[in-house]
């Protein structure tokens, strides 16, 4: 089955890595977002999907948008049978849509209709789910509102950030887009229209999102700061003014939350610099306990060695870093 691909970051790269290995199947290119600059010199840095198809000898295609007619020519080039889509980050035209016998299938990150839109797994944790998962579906015009070919559940650990949960779902969805070929091959797949009862928009995540503020219940706080690990990361205003990034932090104990009653939020209530340290916090109800932070211009470091670094102390607040 001859096979275009379209994805950007690492979550699509898992999936055209199965793709490739798949027998029968042949990826004949890859589209993917262009480069973007990174880093303090600004230099053009490809994203994983491109390193992947380049190591693999794969032509890669970087088109700034599809909207003007110009990919028509690639797709008359490579004449795609079925086109896979993970992450890609651009919405497809209908001539697109409609170009291969077996449309274009997506591995959308939430159980469909939950979480339509481009952050489902970070508003996910970030509204406290227990569980999300792979959808397989058709794509169509609508943003996410195709048929479904299949739903893959994944728990929402404790311990699971963004990251760490990004990765179990690009597992999933490599496994979920072999599978449908497989059952396009079968003759059994069959797409199931998608119900609106529980549909919901998962927005882009903005600066908005990433400024964490204390004044919440303290688990709202924390399911906040793991849905922004490893990026864009919540972000709190020491009280020098110094923006200060957040990326991990774990319940406070009984004693701790003890000590946070009556202070206000966002109140240092303790600076551990023990070990791997902790810095509490005070939360409108209860308390949550900083345990990895990058400071302004400096590397990621443990809750410790910010505390021993002697940039943080008891009694200090940590307000909202409201854009200028």
């Amino acid at each position: 089955m001859r096979i275009i691909f379209m994805g950007t970051p690492a979550y699509a790269a898992e999936v055209l890595d199965a793709l490739a290995r798949k027998e029968d199947v042949t990826v004949s290119a890859v589209v993917t977002r262009p480069d973007k600059p990174k880093g303090r010199g600004m230099k053009l840095v490809p994203c994983p999907v491109k390193e992947l198809a380049l190591s693999l000898g794969i032509p890669v295609y970087q088109p700034k948008t599809l909207r003007d007619g110009a990919f028509q020519a690639v797709l008359d080039e490579y004449e795609p049978e079925l086109i896979v889509v993970a992450a890609y980050g651009n919405i497809l035209p209908s001539y697109v849509l409609d170009y291969p016998k077996y449309g274009c299938v997506n591995a959308h990150g939430s159980l469909l209709p939950k979480y339509r839109g481009a952050s489902p797994i970070q508003r996910a944790i970030m509204d406290g789910e227990s569980v999300t998962g792979i959808t397989a579906m058709m794509m169509d015009e609508g943003i996410d509102t195709g048929d479904i070919l299949g739903t893959y559940p994944c728990a929402i650990e404790e311990d699971d950030d963004c990251g760490t949960l990004t990765g179990k779902l690009a597992k999933i969805a490599a496994a979920a887009m072999c599978g449908v070929i497989d059952m396009i091959r079968e003759g059994t797949l069959t797409p199931t229209p998608q119900p609106e009862e529980g549909a919901c928009y998962a927005a882009k995540i903005g600066r908005e999102d990433a400024a964490l503020d204390f004044d919440a219940p303290a688990r709202s706080v924390f399911n906040r700061i793991r849905a922004l690990n490893p990026s864009p990361c919540a972000v709190v205003k020491l009280p020098n003014g110094d923006p200060l990034k957040i990326t991990a932090s774990k319940a406070a104990s009984a004693e701790e939350c003890e000590k946070a009653l009556g202070q206000f939020p966002g109140t240092v209530v303790l600076a551990e610099g023990r070990g791997e340290g902790r810095i509490v916090v005070a939360c409108r109800e209860g308390a949550v306990a900083l345990t990895g932070v990058i400071p302004a211009g400096r590397k990621p470091m443990s809750a410790g060695d910010f505390v021993r670094g002697r940039k943080i102390a008891a009694g200090d607040i940590l307000t909202v870093m409201k854009e200028e």
